[in-house]
């Protein structure tokens, strides 16, 4: 961690909340358990201005839960290892952690990890390539349009990407979907390139003898993980697993993204699950600092989740520094006015990380204000 001057004595005079729409470049379709996600996206922000220094970040705290945070000392809401914050803290923590940086004049990443130096990049992979296709009857244009999608996130700098799979658990027969799903598969492969990292998310839509079945059909496109294969059960992910190795595959499992299962973590240091993917904004942040120590040393992989947030987009590099064996940040890309992310950049793969304090994403105040009244709120001591 980096060495920190501030005061820690600052109260925190206001916090203020505002709803923000992004959108992305297409529509994003369906997945094995959703309808459509469409082409917006909903990014609730929450200003947190202490010791006359202000700054953004996402939040879904409640106005009344705002109230009890107005008044105290920032010092007061982080951890004693920081820059983690303090549990009671976390509905604000990336508001919290954006006042840091810019109140120091640091980049996040370097609280995180003083050690390391600029210019800072991390792998990512384009997640974008959901069921847009369901509307063709055949799977060779089906999968012809979805390498086509592909060959756009080619185009924007991308070397990974992640698939949605499972179309025979709920959109289409079930052993249609099956051969659509590995044909698709295979077809963004030869697009993109046997150097290109390819993964692919079942969303929980098969069961063991599917993922089995879809492994065996894709073996040759070498996949780097199968993400939420079916429901987690330590049983069958080690059942899971032991099948992969005996077959010589290098496909990993990962899983964590939504509402995993308490065991999923000694799963992992038991073997049976290779990479976690805990949400960034739930459980969070400083809880991935937390959980690093445990990971050092043990081979586990980190993939944290953000989709369908925006601005998860330029907070998980800065996890990154503090993570070991990480694998990549989700890359999600949308734009919203009021909103400049446009220090960031994607370059050969990975998300180049701006040398700006905090965060590094500009905030439009006067927008943001305007936005307030407009469904938002504001606690002032």
């Amino acid at each position: 961690m980096a060495q920190l001057d501030f005061d820690r004595a600052a109260k925190i005079e206001r916090i203020e909340w505002a709803r923000f729409t992004a959108r992305r470049p297409r529509p994003a379709g369906k997945n094995a358990r959703l309808p459509e996600h469409g082409i917006n996206v909903n990014v609730p922000v929450a200003r947190l201005t202490a010791g006359g220094v202000s700054a953004y970040g996402w939040s879904g705290v409640s106005r009344d839960h705002a109230k009890s945070f107005v008044g105290k000392t920032v010092g007061e809401l982080f951890a004693e290892k920081m820059p983690a914050v303090k549990q009671e803290a976390r509905p604000i923590e990336i508001p919290l952690l954006d006042w840091l940086g810019r109140a120091t004049k640091q980049p996040v990443y370097r609280i995180v990890n003083a050690d390391v130096k600029a210019p800072f990049s991390v792998t990512c992979y384009d997640t974008s390539l959901y069921f847009d296709d369901l509307h063709l009857a055949d799977d060779a244009s089906a999968s012809m349009f979805m390498a086509k999608e592909a060959a756009e996130g080619v185009a924007k700098g991308h070397k990974a990407f992640k698939i949605k799979i499972g179309r025979g658990g709920m959109h289409m027969p079930l052993m249609d979907g099956m051969n659509r799903d590995i044909a698709i598969v295979n077809a963004i492969r030869e697009q993109v390139g046997p150097d290109a990292k390819l993964m692919v998310d079942a969303n929980n839509g098969y069961n063991v003898n599917l993922a089995k079945q879809f492994l065996d059909g894709t073996a040759a496109s070498k996949l780097h993980f199968i993400e939420e294969a079916f429901h987690e059960d330590g049983e069958l992910y080690r059942h899971l697993h032991d099948w992969i190795a005996k077959r010589d595959m290098a496909t990993l499992i990962a899983d964590g993204e939504g509402d995993y299962s308490r065991h999923l973590l000694d799963w992992a240091k038991r073997g049976w699950v290779d990479v976690l993917q805990y949400d960034i904004f739930h459980p969070g942040f400083s809880f991935w600092l937390e959980l690093a120590p445990q990971l050092h040393g043990q081979g586990i992989g980190a993939a944290p989740h953000h989709y369908g947030t925006m601005l998860g987009n330029y907070v998980a590099p800065h996890l990154a520094a503090g993570i070991p064996e990480w694998h990549f940040a989700e890359f999600d890309e949308a734009r919203a006015d009021g909103i400049d992310g446009s220090a960031y950049r994607i370059d050969a793969g990975s998300i180049v990380v701006p040398e700006k304090a905090g965060f590094g994403v500009e905030f439009d105040e006067k927008f943001f204000l305007d936005r307030v009244p407009d469904g938002g709120w504001s606690v002032t001591g």
